[in-house]
């Protein structure tokens, strides 16, 4: 993705902060990623235009990070982590940087709504390519540093992630990754059945907080958690969140109705994770499965209702004039699931899941 626009828009969202309102995240950095990355750089600036006026300036810290572990997760510290990971970007390759904290963060993927995660999959993405750059490499340190400050556990899954949270060392250059060998065996087959029996808060009200903060009391919630079995290797991590993603797309035709917006992080989340693995050792993969499967549960249960709808009726469209319309309607929201659902097309080959983001477009 070598065209500029990605870039000048990253120099103008660098001068705002992850969220703003409040809890609401900054949604700029990744809309124009994927906007580029579908061919629409034409609409990038004049999109920035109407959307930075909302946006806050950028958080300043209060002292540098030492403790890391004492400082996961607070949000007032989110200029503090903002220049943590500048200078370790700056110290280090990327790769080594995004090997070092991935695992340790992972365990927080309930993060920001999930957003530090998925800024982190777009952030990586724009620098999986030949267009390694200083400002791609400050985009991927203010998405680290909001996972890091926004770093929230989905409860139940302490004993699912075990995070390598240890003082860091000197990092080393990571393996080359290899290729994924043809999985002999794989855990997706159950994924549907899995996310089929995801139970449901009773008081689906309140924000993403609350919400899970109310998991605990569902006896059901740990079991269905257990119900999707662990990775036996990365090449079955890699399928099954293939497979979660796909299946992700499909319950949002269902349920989409109840909470368009929100819903639409069952598939992006997973979907950032499936694009990080290849800039990972492959050893972190099969967590990265737990964790993305625990998010998009997560968020089935607290947004979801028991029963959904019958998928509804879309005009049949092309790749192309699905995310075409995605960024013609110019909703983040909207853009970030057509982005997400194409690459599941691609994987899948179901005709059903292009549905989604025009569904979207008729919701949001």
């Amino acid at each position: 993705m070598s065209d500029g626009v990605l870039d000048e828009a990253y120099e103008r969202l660098h001068r705002t902060g992850p969220e703003f309102e409040g809890w609401l995240s900054n949604h700029g950095p990744m809309a124009v990623e994927a906007l580029v990355r579908h061919g629409h750089q034409q609409r990038v600036h004049r999109w920035l235009d109407n959307y930075l006026g909302r946006l806050d300036e950028l958080p300043r810290g209060l002292h540098p990070i030492d403790d890391w572990r004492s400082a996961l997760g607070d949000p007032k510290r989110a200029g503090d982590w903002l220049t943590y990971f500048d200078g370790q970007l700056r110290e280090h390759p990327w790769r080594t940087v995004l090997g070092t904290w991935w695992p340790r963060l992972l365990p927080g993927i309930a993060a920001g709504a999930t957003h530090g995660v998925i800024r982190v999959g777009h952030a990586v993405r724009a620098l999986d390519s030949a267009d390694e750059n200083p400002l791609r490499l400050a985009e991927l340190g203010q998405a680290l540093g909001y996972w890091a400050a926004r770093w929230q556990p989905i409860p139940g899954t302490d004993h699912l992630l075990a995070g390598e949270q240890e003082e860091p060392e000197e990092p080393e250059e990571p393996e080359e990754p290899e290729e994924p060998e043809e999985p002999k065996g794989s855990g997706a087959d159950d994924v549907a059945a899995a996310l089929a029996g995801v139970p449901r808060i009773d008081d689906q009200t309140g924000g993403i907080r609350d919400r899970l903060g109310r998991l605990p009391d569902v006896p059901r919630w740990e079991p269905a958690l257990a119900a999707l079995r662990p990775a036996r290797s990365p090449a079955e991590a890699q399928r099954g969140l293939t497979t979660l993603v796909h299946r992700a797309g499909l319950d949002y035709l269902r349920f989409g109705h109840t909470n368009p917006v929100m819903l639409v992080h069952a598939v992006t989340a997973p979907t950032a994770v499936l694009r990080t693995l290849p800039a990972l050792d492959r050893a972190v993969w099969a967590p990265s499965l737990t964790a993305a499967w625990a998010a998009t549960a997560a968020m089935t249960s607290v947004y979801a209702p028991a029963d959904g709808i019958a998928p509804p009726t879309v005009a049949p469209a092309t790749p192309a004039e699905v995310f075409a319309r995605a960024a013609r309607h110019g909703d983040e929201h909207v853009v970030k699931l057509a982005d997400a659902i194409l690459d599941a097309y691609a994987a899948s080959g179901d005709d059903r899941l292009l549905t989604a983001p025009g569904y979207a477009g008729q919701l949001i």
